[in-house]
């Protein structure tokens, strides 16, 4: 395909992951070329991917891992950096005008490079909840502040962005977050009890990721995009209300204060998503099956069971009060996913050990710097740590 130059170039983190991925298939049927890539400990998938879209920079989380990338690329005159600071090095480079930063690194992590994509002012593509989760104030300020363009890539955002176009952000009188209820939607909590990671990894619709698939089992995720979509949109959390959607085909919607519901539909296919991001405003050809409208049986909405999904309404709670509170949340469900993902906790035990780091580290929320919100994400990662290893033990 001849390359689409107008829209720029492309920088992707979080290469070897699944949006990652669906990015660089976007880039190669767009024609669009790829500056640098990054992961954390992939190097085989890496050098492949290095090679075959001739970038320019490669950047490994993993120390290790570089240095071996660095061996393996040693014919080529790719630059290779490591660590969390050379990701951040490589965000620094000048690879021309109109260039866009896919963030889609898994976790926490991928905050840091969220910040130094906004401070070299580049566009970003965020498909990394956790910036906006747990630093949304700062990271808006910032890419407000260098001009710096952030488009969501999440299928529920880019819905609500591309909703938008109908009506400004001051007409918005209601947003649907559509979910599609994951695989156990309802089940009772005494039935949760026995969920396997397997069964929970079985999502019913999209294919991700292990960490998001089971935020999504959760309904975690869900609370994760209620607070990014506070940011990312400039609403309250009331104004957000979330629907399950079990065939995932609105994949979000704006009630305007006019009573009109403009609405996004399509196949469930994350291209849509990256590539919408990458050529905002224009549209390309499609990426993705068209939608036949004549073959839905129907499409069904319903209220989230959130007496048992506690961490729905936990999220709600998080961002209302604000500060640092989010970055706990985010913190205590990594180590929560991560011991369930173990077996060394029940499926159930995430909500409980999530709430409970949650409600002992309420004094967060006066957290006002970003050095308070890494400090708080520091200190939630340990006391969850120590409340799975006195109290959580299954």
């Amino acid at each position: 395909m001849e390359k689409q130059t107008n829209f720029g170039s492309l920088t992707i983190l979080g290469s070897t992951g699944s949006v990652g991925e669906q990015a660089i298939d976007v880039a190669l049927k767009n024609g669009l070329p790829v500056n640098a890539i990054s992961a954390n400990r992939s190097v085989t998938r890496v050098e492949e991917q290095a090679r075959r879209l001739s970038v320019k920079a490669c950047a490994m989380a993993d120390e290790n891992a570089a240095k071996d990338l660095k061996t393996r690329l040693a014919d080529t005159g790719i630059k290779v950096y490591g660590g969390t600071s050379g990701i951040e090095e490589m965000l620094s480079l000048d690879f021309g005008k109109d260039e866009t930063v896919v963030n889609s690194i898994l976790g926490e992590a991928g905050l840091k490079p969220t910040l130094a994509t906004l401070n070299a002012k580049k566009r970003l593509a965020l498909a990394n909840k956790e910036s906006l989760v747990c630093a949304g104030t700062f990271v808006m300020e910032l890419a407000k502040k260098n001009n710096a363009p952030i488009l969501p890539v999440d299928s529920e955002h880019s819905a609500i962005f591309q909703a938008l176009r109908s009506g400004s952000q001051k007409e918005i009188k209601r947003i649907f977050l559509t979910a599609s209820g994951g695989p156990f939607f309802g089940m009772t909590r005494d039935e949760l009890a026995s969920i396997t990671p397997e069964r929970a990894l079985a999502h019913p619709t999209w294919n991700m990721g292990a960490k998001i698939t089971i935020d999504s089992a959760t309904l975690m995720n869900k609370g994760f995009e209620v607070i990014e979509a506070v940011h990312l949109f400039g609403v309250t959390p009331e104004q957000i209300k979330v629907l399950v959607h079990r065939e995932s085909i609105m994949h979000s919607a704006i009630e305007y204060i006019d009573n009109s519901v403009i609405a996004q539909l399509s196949k469930p296919d994350m291209r849509l998503c990256v590539q919408y991001a990458i050529t905002h405003p224009a549209r390309t050809q499609a990426v993705i099956e068209e939608l036949d409208l004549t073959k839905l049986a129907a499409l069904t909405f319903a209220e989230p069971d959130t007496d048992t999904f506690i961490l729905l309404d936990l999220a709600k709670k998080a961002i209302q009060k604000g500060g640092a509170l989010p970055a706990v949340l985010n913190a205590a469900n990594e180590v929560a996913v991560a011991a369930f993902l173990e077996k060394k906790l029940g499926f159930t035990g995430i909500f409980d050990l999530v709430a409970e780091t949650v409600e002992e580290l309420d004094a967060a929320k006066r957290a006002t710097t970003l050095d308070e919100i890494f400090a708080y994400d520091k200190e939630a990662r340990v006391v969850a740590k120590e409340k799975l290893s006195t109290v959580f033990q299954s």
